[in-house]
């Protein structure tokens, strides 16, 4: 892995996270974690939709980047379909600033962007547990079920699909840092 896909790594969450906040601030008016989506903040006619789906994006550009530099550190083939699928969360997640809110196909990338940047831990801790990496498998696999169950709990319990979604892109950040802390320790 080249030092730039851990920089890249690095920033990824960061600009994901900024431009939520920053949206967040622009639209405090109207827009509130409980009754709303974090897509809301994207929507297709909102001035400065862009803000969003732009940081949706960039993230996903320098997730990309840095995710086929782990594809070098995967021990094995579970491992590897494991970051693949997490690859292909990370184009679901361009897709959903390609595709706002108010274009037919935004429900569809929305949803698949966690479904298989989650499946991704999933498989990839499990990979890990195959290979003889406990603790980074367990903690993929405790990580991605204790996720999904505090979503779905938040799905059931707010009007709005924002904490759920809040939920999901924490936890992935959360093994997003833990793998790329562990993998800098080999990039010299």
């Amino acid at each position: 892995m080249r030092k730039s896909q851990l920089y890249a790594g690095l920033l990824a969450p960061i600009v994901a996270f900024l431009g939520i906040g920053v949206a967040v601030h622009i639209n405090r008016s109207w827009w509130r974690l409980t009754e709303n989506a974090i897509s809301d903040l994207g929507k297709l006619g909102l001035p400065h939709n862009w803000v969003l789906n732009i940081s949706l994006i960039a993230t996903a550009v320098l997730g990309v980047y840095y995710a086929t530099g782990l594809l070098e550190r995967a021990k094995n083939g579970i491992e590897r379909a494991g970051i693949w699928t997490f690859i292909i969360g990370l184009v679901f997640l361009a897709t959903i600033g390609l595709f706002p809110e108010g274009t037919a196909p935004h429900y569809y990338v929305s949803w698949a962007f966690f479904i298989t940047a989650g499946l991704g831990v999933l498989i990839t801790g499990l990979g890990a547990l195959t290979s003889g990496d406990r603790a980074f498998g367990w903690f993929s696999v405790i990580l991605f079920l204790t996720g999904w169950v505090l979503a779905t709990w938040a799905r059931g319990h707010f009007r709005g699909v924002a904490v759920a979604e809040l939920i999901g892109a924490v936890t992935i950040s959360i093994w997003h840092y833990t793998l790329l802390l562990l993998v800098a320790k080999d990039v010299q």
